[in-house]
């Protein structure tokens, strides 16, 4: 529709000017402006949009985003004779990819850990958009970039999302919709949204979808009759454990059957509920994104190591003196645990220790703040380098007390303890 150096007017003034197409859908084309010396995203609809649409863009420009992950919209045009319009938010950076090339292993996370991450950081984009009173409403794979080499995270697509008891007639896409949407019995709100989250973060980890397994692939044709019974009348988590009906199929859904023994118990016991047949039939069983944090998403974050003999990335059995490496096979003592308050960290090499860890007065989620280091002269003896600006205080078994400055290692023996010097302690156990 634009073509290079078109200009187009911004409803709070001045004008922006075409560079380049970036990419078209059905719903409109993308484009890099240029606007006030800075060059952004340009979203044009295709289409006339209804009143209360572009009223509800201009409030949610006025309010600001909720997190900075979410690539808000930030000025709106001035609508054309026709009465379309669009919206100007920044740039992706070239570095993140979109979520489907990762189903597509068209992008690799750089590791399980990177991954984790990612699935952390979703989880805190929506937490924080629902607590600001608002609801998603259409969210798939197509609204994720994510940074494969550090797990950073930025959500598009944000002009459907609305406050709370507000819908802008955009129901979703059908594989992530949740049930009680496609069976027309509700509009998108927060409880659907944490469907569609559980389904993205189910594929994040397993590349599979929750849902489609032997009944879908057995369906010659998927009509819209079709979807209706396996994600809306019918649906059938893949690993429902009172109904085999829809198990994932061997040489079609050949990731799932590999990486689902590879997760903790306690994963697989969440996706089991979230996916079960109350929480598919009634909203009120779903957690929320503050329990995906707490119980499930920190909790694989603290338990993700190395392993010792191959190097491969292993959950440890934080209840157990060993437990066997899934890669290797090879049987391995249980890690030294950093315990603190309510969080048991285990111990291995370069792991990242947080802010909510060492200091539980500031529950910053994704600021590290220390490290955990091997001794250069004992091979297997770690340490708790730190990286703060304050002086910690080291107590050992036998009760001798010492100062640990900023720079040096506090030694993680069975028995020691860390006061991080903000009234946070931490014991090896």
């Amino acid at each position: 529709m634009f073509k290079p150096n078109d200009t187009i007017k911004i409803a709070t003034g001045g004008e922006a000017t075409i560079l380049e197409e970036l990419g078209s859908g059905g719903q409109g084309t993308v484009y890099k402006v240029r606007y006030s010396d800075k060059e952004y995203a340009l979203k044009w609809y295709h289409k006339p949009g209804k009143p209360e649409f572009y009223d509800n863009l201009k409030d949610n420009i006025d309010k600001g985003a909720p997190a900075p992950l979410f690539l808000w919209p930030l000025f709106l045009t001035e609508k054309d004779a026709e009465g379309c319009f669009g919206y100007l938010m920044e740039l992706r950076n070239p570095a993140y990819r979109e979520f489907g090339d990762f189903l597509l292993a068209k992008a690799r996370f750089a590791s399980v850990e990177v991954m984790i991450e990612a699935a952390i950081k979703i989880c805190i984009g929506f937490r924080k958009l629902h607590n600001a009173g608002y609801s998603y409403q259409d969210l798939n794979d197509g609204n994720f970039f994510i940074n494969p080499a550090n797990g950073d995270v930025l959500i598009c697509d944000n002009d459907n999302v609305a406050p709370f008891g507000k819908n802008m007639g955009i129901l979703g896409k059908c594989r992530y919709m949740a049930p009680e949407i496609v069976r027309g019995e509700k509009l998108p709100d927060a409880q659907s949204d944490r469907f569609s989250l559980a389904v993205i973060l189910f594929l994040l980890f397993f590349n599979n979808h929750p849902l489609e397994g032997e009944a879908l692939a057995s369906c010659a044709c998927l009509t819209e009759k079709h979807e209706k019974k396996f994600y809306g009348s019918h649906p059938i988590f893949i690993y429902d454990p009172e109904d085999a009906s829809n198990r994932p199929v061997a040489g079609i859904h050949v990731n799932v059957i590999k990486l689902w023994p590879q997760f903790p118990q306690y994963v697989q016991d969440i996706f089991i509920s979230q996916f079960g047949q109350k929480a598919l039939m009634d909203a009120s069983y779903r957690i929320t994104e503050k329990e995906w944090l707490e119980k499930i998403l920190l909790r694989m974050r603290h338990e993700l190591i190395t392993c010792p003999v191959c190097g491969g990335e292993i959950f440890a059995d934080m209840e157990n003196p060993t437990s066997i490496c899934e890669d290797c096979k090879q049987r391995l003592q249980r890690p030294p645990i950093i315990q603190s308050g309510k969080y048991k960290v285990a111990v291995c090499k370069d792991k990242k220790v947080y802010q909510y860890i060492t200091n539980q007065n500031k529950q910053l989620l994704n600021t590290c703040t220390t490290v955990v280091v091997e001794s250069k002269k004992t091979p297997g003896l770690f340490g708790l380098k730190n990286q703060t600006q304050d002086t910690w205080m080291l107590t050992t078994k036998s009760g001798k007390t010492r100062p640990i400055a900023p720079g040096e290692s506090a030694p993680l023996l069975l028995g020691n303890k860390i006061s991080f010097g903000n009234g946070t302690e931490a014991t090896i156990l």
